[in-house]
């Protein structure tokens, strides 16, 4: 698939399949991620990948109870709203506490990683949702089951699976673009 297809193509996915990812097609897409530009070439991420389904549940139980109104979906006031919407792996991304471009960086390499799935058949969505899991009572025990190195904090996280919904693009937005010449 080329590039700009896939771009066209992608969806934010919110329902999929119980079956895992073949690890051909998980390697692949956490390849585009480490293959993500990033500022000095620090590459100041992490990639930890989940594929238990508890520790994925523990992760959204705790960013649940320590969300707040600037934090937190109004989806969490349904009892059936699952952050992860169930994906059966999620890749969380951590980035360097101390270095100012973290963010930005870790952004570039979930969108790879988003496109790469894309590209390959599998439906994603990023996720900032889970940032009030990383904030509570729990948060450095989940940052340590999660393979979060030391000096590094949650960022972002992608959900990925086979999708089982269909999504119409969203609306372009022609007004958000200004052009000086």
């Amino acid at each position: 698939m080329e590039v700009l297809q896939a771009i066209s193509n992608r969806r934010s996915h919110r329902a999929y399949k119980k079956e895992q990812l073949a690890e051909d097609v998980l390697s692949a897409i956490l390849k585009a991620g480490l293959e993500a530009p990033s500022a000095r070439n620090r590459q100041p991420w992490h990639f930890s990948v989940v594929q238990d389904p508890e520790l994925i549940q523990e992760v959204h139980d705790e960013a649940a109870k320590n969300r707040t109104a600037d934090t937190g979906s109004p989806r969490f006031r349904d009892p059936d709203f699952q952050m992860f919407y169930h994906a059966p792996t999620v890749i969380f991304i951590f980035g360097e506490k101390d270095f100012y471009w973290s963010h930005v960086d870790c952004g570039i390499a979930v969108e790879n990683m988003a496109l790469a799935a894309e590209s390959l058949g599998i439906g994603s969505v990023i996720l900032g949702l889970p940032r009030p899991a990383f904030s509570g009572a729990k948060a450095d025990e989940l940052r340590a089951r999660l393979g979060c190195p030391e000096s590094y904090d949650f960022v972002i996280a992608l959900a990925l699976g086979y999708a089982t919904d269909q999504k119409e693009p969203h609306d372009i937005r022609i007004e958000n673009i200004s052009r000086i010449k």
